[in-house]
């Protein structure tokens, strides 16, 4: 009997897989980098009340990057469907790429938010005059996630 499936029966799972990863390491760096960068919100409640809403940055950052990775997913999963075309083992590689390329990077940059943002949202309130350097820090280390969701765009093309 002739299948309407088309290509490799199993290359859909590397797609998937490359899905699974790239949201995993993006939820769990957003979660890890808001949970950093809210402990050092909450302390500066406690030593400068006035300079809360400074300190939310970080934690707006780290939680907003997220969507870099539902943005690959979006790109991988349209990509997944072997009854319209074929699917081969290339696809599912690459979208297993794709995921890495993404995932881990972004992983890395919401680690860094969260230690660069709790670390100088406490010295923030000891010295104003560093919360630009911690901003620009924050910008640098976001860059590295964006360098995968550009990457991964590329790859999630292919």
């Amino acid at each position: 009997m002739v299948g309407v499936f088309s290509g490799d029966e199993t290359a859909p799972f590397f797609g998937f897989l490359g899905s699974v990863i790239v949201l995993m390491f993006s939820c769990m760096g957003a979660a890890y980098g808001t949970a950093k960068s809210g402990m050092g919100m909450a302390s500066m409640g406690v030593m400068r009340s006035e300079l809360v809403m400074k300190s939310i940055v970080p934690v707006v950052m780290a939680r907003l990057l997220g969507i870099y990775g539902f943005i690959i997913v979006v790109i991988i999963s349209t990509g997944i469907s072997p009854k319209a075309k074929s699917y081969y083992l290339f696809d599912g590689y690459a979208h297993l790429s794709t995921g890495l390329a993404c995932g881990l990077p972004s992983l890395a940059a919401r680690m860094a938010i969260g230690i660069v943002g709790d670390a100088g949202i406490s010295e923030n309130g000891q010295q104003p005059k560093l919360f630009v350097g911690m901003i620009l820090i924050l910008i640098f280390a976001e860059a590295l996630a964006l360098y995968g969701l550009i990457v991964g765009i590329i790859d999630g093309q292919s």
